[in-house]
């Protein structure tokens, strides 16, 4: 993946003005009358991780970096026996995503080719999950480091133990350095859906107020760098992903990592799907990052979105 990363992060990809921004979004299960409404929209505290679920670790070694991953069952936390996705009910965050080491691989690889920096910046991680990405950004110095993902019971059961134990591995590793999560980073978690979640992130932009985010109102909102991975699974969802990036990243420097599935089978969505609707927008530009074609799953990529 590293050996594609340098030659197209300057490679700006327009492919995808044949679909015509004609979205079906009328996929399987995720249109069901039947399907709950969302979650209400909540600030989880880290002293609301739970400890009434089991909750055991193992290490990750992602090309000789490590870090923790969480295992809880899903059947303990939500009442559901081996399964990936509920709509309305369970969006698949307890379980960890090859997206989501794609990302911190491209993200580490970004790092070192000097073409990303995190210290002091404030970076969100929408549909966290393990939140991997988001503690990678933490690692690297951020000045304050969002977790969002729609399930409450996700954050206090996974990502803030997750959190909690890569944390005090970090500040093992790098002990005086005071740019660790423990000692500098702001870290947060917030639950919901992406339709409403706007209204309690920290640096998101009023959109009553402020409805373009090209105009250069409100510079001092919004996040440097938003994380995403394994996001854009359906079309359902793409609309509501996008608007909430709009009104989070900051303008005109803030840029977006998004590590997907090209496609994903059957319920419609992927990132060609998703960049074909941002094409259309005309706001961003995005480029490709990294390319995991091993032969064994569907093609997976990394992406980069700024504004123009």
């Amino acid at each position: 993946m590293a050996a594609n990363s340098e030659n197209r992060s300057s490679e700006t990809f327009r492919l995808f003005s044949s679909f015509g921004g004609n979205f079906n979004f009328g996929f399987g299960f995720y249109d069901s009358p039947a399907v709950p409404p969302p979650p209400p929209c909540v600030e989880v505290l880290p002293t609301e991780a739970s400890s009434s679920v089991k909750y055991t670790v193992e290490p990750v070694n992602l090309d000789g970096l490590t870090l923790l991953k969480g295992r809880v069952s899903t059947k303990e936390v939500f009442a559901l026996s081996n399964s990936d996705l509920v709509p309305g009910k369970y969006e698949g965050g307890l379980k960890l995503w090859e997206g989501s080491l794609d990302l911190v691989k491209a993200l580490r690889s970004e790092v070192g080719n000097g073409h990303l920096s995190f210290t002091r910046k404030r970076v969100l991680e929408l549909g966290c999950g393990h939140g991997l990405p988001a503690i990678f950004a933490c690692r690297e110095g951020a000045a304050a480091v969002h977790f969002q993902d729609f399930n409450a019971e996700v954050l206090k059961c996974l990502t803030i133990p997750n959190v909690n134990a890569n944390i005090e591995k970090v500040s093992q590793l790098l002990k005086a350095n005071a740019t660790d999560c423990e000692s500098g980073t702001e870290v947060r978690f917030f639950a919901g859906d992406w339709s409403e979640i706007d209204k309690l992130l920290s640096y998101a932009r009023d959109t009553n107020k402020e409805t373009d985010c090209s105009s250069g109102n409100g510079l001092d909102h919004g996040y440097d760098i938003v994380l995403m991975a394994e996001t854009v699974y359906s079309t359902t969802v793409l609309q509501r992903l996008y608007q909430l990036i709009k009104k989070c990243v900051r303008y005109p420097n803030g840029v977006v990592y998004m590590s997907a599935k090209k496609h994903y089978f059957g319920v419609g969505g992927g990132t060609r799907q998703f960049l074909s609707m941002v094409e259309k927008d005309g706001l961003m530009a995005f480029s490709m990052v990294a390319e995991v074609a091993d032969g064994s799953s569907n093609v997976r990529e990394v992406w980069k979105l700024s504004f123009k």
